[in-house]
């Protein structure tokens, strides 16, 4: 049986594009047996948005947003090359979510990676992921020359320093290591290295350990030791990329939740693709939009719903053995909900 919360939380609701709004209705039956305080304002936003009102981003999303200052949002379809701008991108922007979270901790034990635990913290509104780009013609061709600008600023990198190395103190993590690119990008990466290296030895040397590292390096040593990292915090671009390996250690990014964290609003998100391959076939997994949900149940103090979900995940995945079957399972989504949720009302 669900108990009713007696707390109400108004939140934003983006069930997004593709197989979104079937993870979206997975998660929020999962939620309402679980009794989230959440109350929501369902919005539209990406290929849903213009199909809607014409707009990848509608004004009624924003507002809602700025109204709640809390959303929990699906999968985004943005066209590749042409057509709008990233929705995520402009969220984070106008949100000014200067903060990027994603955890990836092992689930399903016995695979090529085992007992992973490891957290990257991505700077999300500076550096060259921002899609500050234009296009030089010359003779006749109008897409000749392709230029992009980075910007990382001094007050930027010590936002996300803060914020990496505070997550680090409340959640007991030994060791943060610095990703950078700072011998050949020694502005636009080594102001981040070099802001990184004073707040640590002024503020947290007794806190934990730190260690910097050269980001292919990185992205090498995470297939070969990835036990050796505890926790990373890096610049925008080389978060993008570092946070979809680390989710292909345990188990890809069907497992992988995020959130984008500012002063004044917070969204969690899955952060897989659309999947339009497999939209409306009912076998998508929603496991990486559920965990954001739990995130967002510890960000707004529920702490304890979020360890029970994670739970339940658990035990549906290890002790029912329910699993899609990109997780070598047979079940469909509703199959894994269904389970998920008689897990929650059993206790867990």
């Amino acid at each position: 049986m669900t108990i009713p919360n007696p707390h109400s939380i108004p939140a934003t609701l983006i069930p997004g594009d593709g197989i979104g709004p079937e993870i979206t209705d997975a998660t929020l039956q999962v939620l309402d047996a679980l009794g989230a305080p959440f109350v929501w304002e369902w919005q539209v936003a990406g290929a849903a948005g213009v199909a809607a009102c014409c707009d990848p981003l509608p004004q009624a999303c924003l507002d809602s947003i700025r109204k709640t200052k809390l959303a929990l949002k699906g999968p985004l379809e943005t066209p590749v090359s042409g057509g709008y701008r990233s929705s995520n991108v402009r969220l984070r922007e106008e949100f000014k979510l200067y903060a990027n979270l994603r955890p990836a901790r092992t689930i399903i034990p016995g695979g090529r990676f085992d007992n992973i635990d490891l957290v990257l913290v991505r700077e999300n509104n500076e550096g060259l992921y921002m899609g500050y780009e234009h296009f030089i013609p010359i003779d006749g061709d109008p897409h000749a020359v392709g230029m992009s600008t980075g910007i990382n600023t001094r007050q930027g990198c010590r936002r996300i320093c803060r914020f990496a190395f505070d997550y680090a103190v409340r959640k007991g993590r030994k060791k943060v290591t610095a990703v950078h690119k700072a011998n050949i990008m020694k502005a636009l990466t080594g102001i981040f290295l070099e802001t990184a290296r004073e707040i640590y030895a002024a503020e947290y040397q007794d806190k934990f350990a730190f260690e910097e590292i050269i980001v292919d390096a990185c992205a090498m040593k995470l297939v070969m030791n990835p036990w050796q990292f505890d926790m990373l915090v890096t610049t925008n671009l080389f978060g993008d990329i570092l946070s979809d390996e680390i989710a292909g250690l345990v188990g890809g990014l069907g497992m992988a939740p995020g959130a984008n964290i500012g002063e004044d609003a917070a969204i969690f998100e899955a952060v897989h693709g659309s999947a339009p391959d497999i939209a409306g076939k009912g076998i998508a997994n929603p496991i990486a939009l559920l965990l954001a949900a739990a995130m967002m149940l510890d960000h707004v103090g529920f702490v304890e719903l979020g360890d029970r979900l994670r739970q339940a995940i658990d035990a549906t995945l290890n002790i029912d053995k329910v699993r899609t079957g990109d997780l070598g399972g047979t079940a469909n989504t509703r199959e894994f909900t269904a389970a998920l949720v008689k897990r929650i009302q059993a206790g867990g």
